[in-house]
């Protein structure tokens, strides 16, 4: 009946929005940006320095509105969200019951109002209306948490008075005495004092026996103490200082003494098993900063158990270091080159919604950088391909080290000919959904040099060396932008002469010749075997002899070979051969004329 009396409109969109959220991560476009930025496509990220910074501001644009939301409410009344939407609507930071009531009091109880909850409190009592043990309960939790202080709310801004800031620190965090203040005076008024008002008053008043405080003692133990076995002993005497207290260990208690015994030595193994066995007997169900930890305290030994132990379950955040269990877990799978438990450490991270304690933008970079780097050495190239294609941009933004891994990877399995498509982002022969120029990465001179030197290394059909030499005129107009871009790239003379030979392996001899003359404006001297690939290729006379004078400029040891050969294999024109007085040479001005002709004299 609920159902069908709801219109049909709005009940496909609720579906449609809980339908989204519920399966946005599972049915993730790999081809698109984060869903995040989906509604601002001018601020897509390329990179993950981008996506961290446009992330943040986004949120933090949230959190501006969310204030001023909050503090000008009456300007925000009107509803015009179908269906309503609870968060888009100001909070409601004022009472709204004026009338002197319990419900008058519980609603300033739930907004925090210390002052305001006591005189609600006062005036009912004075009226003579009997408060209910409950209501009285939750206002001594309200008093014993805060003190007589209202909290501080989280749209107000920041105490500048020091006085005020030191006072208002003190009441949070429970230094305010409770003798003679508004608690005891209430807990005296009850006329039946159960176990619950008397727990209130007790935390309120021995707030030191807090497991949060021994917690923070454990962490500190392997401060203060220098040997493991000191160390150790430090913290089994907090934990019986504990049991003598009666304040029982949570997981944060185990978690803080697992985390203490990495720094224990030789301890830890024997020790942390121990501790395990420990949280099992109380019922404790380890999180995944525990087995975080263990992996730090086994190493290798300990990833194949703990894997085992965590697989196919799901885990929700209680420790704020769970968001390092997967990046570490994913640095020894790559340490020791084991792929196998690294697909587990993955299909980990998509049980459920463990996707989301991979933690911020940075870690998510680091685990997915490792697991790409570790797929690249040691999968196939397609099944690495098939990952790229799946996980960028939507998941992760390779730096030039992870292209750098892809480079490898193609050359590994002699895939050089797919170098074009990455660099140019061709979807033709392979959806790649980013390419090395969109994500930012052509500026990094390392990065471009291993790009050049792989296509200029080998030769290729005639097709794949027409893509090379497509992609190696893109990368010169890179080098030629100069100061116009943010980070321009400087001339080296392997990046030229790799650019060279690509282009004279595609017969462009045109664009090859035009890069001698950039050797020339860079003071860069070309390698003889260049010079001698350029007398490979050349058909014309002509060209021949320019390149012996070409060679002759750059003063290379090898130019009166090179004339040699020119006058063997080209049909020269007299001008061309005979420099004057009717000796045999070739025209080359300057200081090596008199060298090449005493050389070709015999000839």
């Amino acid at each position: 009946m609920l159902l069908s009396s709801l219109p049909l409109s709005n009940l496909i969109t609720e579906l449609a929005i809980v339908t989204k959220q519920r399966h946005i991560h599972s049915f993730q476009d790999s081809t698109a940006a984060h869903y995040m930025f989906q509604d601002d496509p001018y601020l897509t990220p390329r990179t993950s320095a981008e996506f961290k910074l446009y992330s943040l501001s986004q949120e933090s644009g949230r959190l501006a509105a969310k204030h001023i939301v909050n503090t000008n409410p009456k300007f925000f009344q009107k509803d015009f969200a179908e269906p309503h939407i609870p968060c888009l609507m100001p909070e409601t930071m004022e009472p709204r019951i004026e009338d002197v009531s319990e419900a008058a009091l519980l609603e300033r109880i739930m907004l925090r109002k210390v002052k305001a909850a006591v005189d609600m409190y006062d005036q009912l009592l004075q009226a003579g209306t009997t408060v209910s043990t409950d209501a009285t309960n939750d206002l001594l939790d309200l008093i014993c948490l805060y003190g007589d202080h209202d909290p501080l709310q989280d749209d107000k801004p920041e105490v500048e008075d020091v006085e005020e800031r030191k006072a208002s620190e003190s009441h949070r965090l429970g230094e305010d005495s409770l003798e003679n203040n508004n608690a005891e005076r209430i807990f005296n008024l009850l006329p039946e004092r159960d176990t619950r008002a008397y727990s209130a008053l007790i935390r309120g008043m021995v707030k030191v026996a807090d497991v949060h405080i021994f917690n923070a003692l454990i962490s500190a133990a392997t401060e203060v103490r220098e040997k493991y076995n000191e160390k150790w002993d430090l913290i089994v005497e907090l934990l019986k200082q504990m049991n003598e207290q009666k304040v029982k260990p949570n997981l944060l208690t185990f978690n803080a003494v697992l985390k203490a015994l990495r720094r224990c030595g030789s301890l830890a193994r024997a020790q942390s098993l121990h501790t395990l066995s420990e949280m099992k007997a109380l019922g404790i169900t380890p999180s995944l900063a525990s087995f975080h930890h263990v992996l730090g305290i086994f190493y290798k030994t300990g990833n194949y158990l703990m894997l085992t132990e965590v697989a196919g379950r799901s885990f929700v955040p209680q420790d704020p270091d769970d968001v390092y269990f997967f990046s570490t877990a994913m640095r020894i799978c790559l340490e020791t080159k084991d792929l196998e438990s690294a697909y587990r450490v993955h299909n980990l991270l998509n049980v459920g919604e463990n996707w989301r304690l991979l933690g911020d933008s940075f870690q998510q970079s680091i685990y997915y950088g490792r697991f790409f780097n570790l797929l690249c050495m040691m999968e196939h190239i397609d099944v690495v391909l098939k990952w790229y294609n799946e996980l960028i941009p939507s998941l992760f933004y390779p730096n030039p080290q992870g292209m750098k891994d892809l480079l490898q990877a193609l050359d590994t399995d002699n895939r050089l000919d797919m170098i074009p498509q990455i660099w140019k982002g061709d979807s033709a022969f392979i959806s790649l959904a980013q390419d090395i120029r969109r994500m930012g990465h052509d500026n990094k001179s390392d990065l471009v040099e291993e790009l050049l030197s792989l296509m200029a290394r080998d030769r290729h059909s005639p097709e794949v060396q027409e893509s090379f030499a497509a992609c190696a005129l893109d990368v010169r107009s890179l080098y030629k932008q100069g100061q116009v871009a943010k980070v321009a790239l400087e001339w080296t003379t392997a990046s030229m002469t790799n650019i060279t030979t690509i282009l004279l392996a595609a017969q462009k001899t045109k664009q090859a010749w035009d890069m001698l003359n950039i050797f020339k404006t860079k003071n860069r001297v070309p390698s003889e075997e260049l010079i001698d690939e350029f007398l490979v290729r050349i058909k014309d006379g002509q060209q021949a002899v320019e390149l012996v004078q070409i060679s002759a400029s750059f003063c290379l040891p090898s130019t009166p070979n090179l004339a040699q050969r020119v006058l063997q294999e080209f049909e020269l024109s007299e001008e061309q051969r005979y420099g004057g007085g009717g000796q045999k040479s070739i025209c080359i001005p300057g200081s090596y004329l008199l060298f090449i002709h005493v050389l070709v004299f015999s000839f």
